[in-house]
């Protein structure tokens, strides 16, 4: 089988050849689009390929891959960022492979090693990806009578591990994408919502998730009225953190009563612990943390019910031991008020170092 590497790139002078190499003795052929590149990346790729095109970026991920996949000529075309590499180890599993697939395996899936565990957008350090394509799809009839066309991919589940090294936060990009969206169509697909919820919980800055309160605010609504709960305290959970930033108190008391607040999840907890927290009360805040890390579940942000709630407990009691209330004890109270509080603080840090999210079952 021939195999095609196709790629989509921007700046990536500092990580680009190191991809490469790793990918150069499987592939066939080598096709880089550039999206608009002003480092050396067009020059690194010019060393170890022929097949190399401009694309005037659009906001549109899906169409520059579709046009990069457009100049594949092999039976099988791998996608990879110039973040990825492949060790000794995986590039012989993929020799290997390359030299056993059956042609009727459509696309091969391979587990996507992030090299940060708490990478910004990402929740967990591994999970099951497609990166292997037929280019060309050869489509049979089945079933003996009311004969019908096959459309479901074969699918084959990997052991092959594509290490990830991420290079610093591209969300930005990601979210000019979204709002471009936005601006033309007015809503989001539920897969692109839940998309968009994480990665602007998750690495959002400030000016970009008040960017986004019109439109969560009318999506919220819209959910409500067409029935539609699956992702209403995802996004009740981010609107809690833009009114926590832009210190709107009526907006959080609104939206954290809602219904579908009932059953909060650990993200609308730790909002509501951050809210408390902003305004110094630190056993309130306290209250929510521990709620967050042990009651509820995460829906958006896996830390929030692990990591960042224990830390955030952690800070609590901290600033508690160091409170006036606790300063006006008299003095044997006092210290030992003060020693119990700040060991429970250092049993937190302790619980958020050693936190590891259970990650998803990978199909082998």
């Amino acid at each position: 089988m021939k195999f095609s590497l196709c790629m989509i790139v921007k700046n990536e002078s500092a990580v680009l050849r190191n991809c490469l190499d790793s990918l150069k003795d499987i592939m066939d052929e080598i096709i880089i689009v550039d999206t608009g590149s002003t480092d050396d990346t067009k020059k690194i790729a010019a060393e170890y390929t022929p097949y190399l095109y401009d694309y005037v970026w659009n906001d549109d991920f899906a169409a520059a891959r579709n046009f990069a996949f457009s100049k594949a000529t092999g039976d099988y075309i791998y996608s990879a960022d110039a973040d990825e590499v492949l060790d000794r180890e995986n590039q012989d599993k993929l020799k290997a492979l390359k030299r056993v697939i059956l042609p009727e395996v459509e696309i091969v899936q391979m587990i996507y090693v992030t090299e940060q565990i708490n990478h910004p957008t990402e929740n967990f350090a591994r999970d099951l990806r497609p990166k292997l394509f037929k280019r060309l799809r050869e489509f049979t009839w089945i079933e003996p009578i009311h004969e019908t066309i096959n459309v479901n991919p074969v699918i084959f589940d990997s052991d092959i591990k594509v290490q990830h090294h991420p290079q610093g936060n591209h969300s930005s990009r990601d979210f000019s994408v979204f709002e471009r969206i936005i601006t033309e169509k007015g809503v989001l697909s539920d897969r692109l919502m839940g998309m968009y919820l994480r990665e602007l919980y998750k690495a959002g800055t400030e000016e970009e998730l008040k960017r986004a309160e019109d439109f969560f605010e009318r999506a919220l609504a819209g959910r409500r009225a067409e029935g539609k709960d699956v992702l209403c305290r995802q996004i009740i959970a981010v609107l809690l953190k833009i009114y926590r930033i832009t210190d709107n108190p009526v907006s959080i008391l609104k939206v954290s009563l809602s219904e579908e607040a009932t059953i909060p999840s650990a993200e609308i907890c730790m909002e509501l612990g951050y809210f408390f927290m902003k305004k110094e009360d630190y056993e309130e805040a306290a209250e929510w943390f521990h709620k967050a890390g042990y009651d509820c579940e995460s829906e958006i942000d896996v830390a929030s019910s692990g990591t960042s709630a224990f830390m955030a407990l952690a800070l609590c009691y901290r600033k508690i031991a160091k409170s006036p209330k606790v300063k006006a004890l008299p003095q044997r109270e006092y210290e030992q008020e003060y020693e119990k509080l700040t060991r429970k603080a250092a049993e937190y840090e302790e619980l958020a170092r050693d936190w590891k999210p259970i990650e998803p079952p990978l199909l082998k």
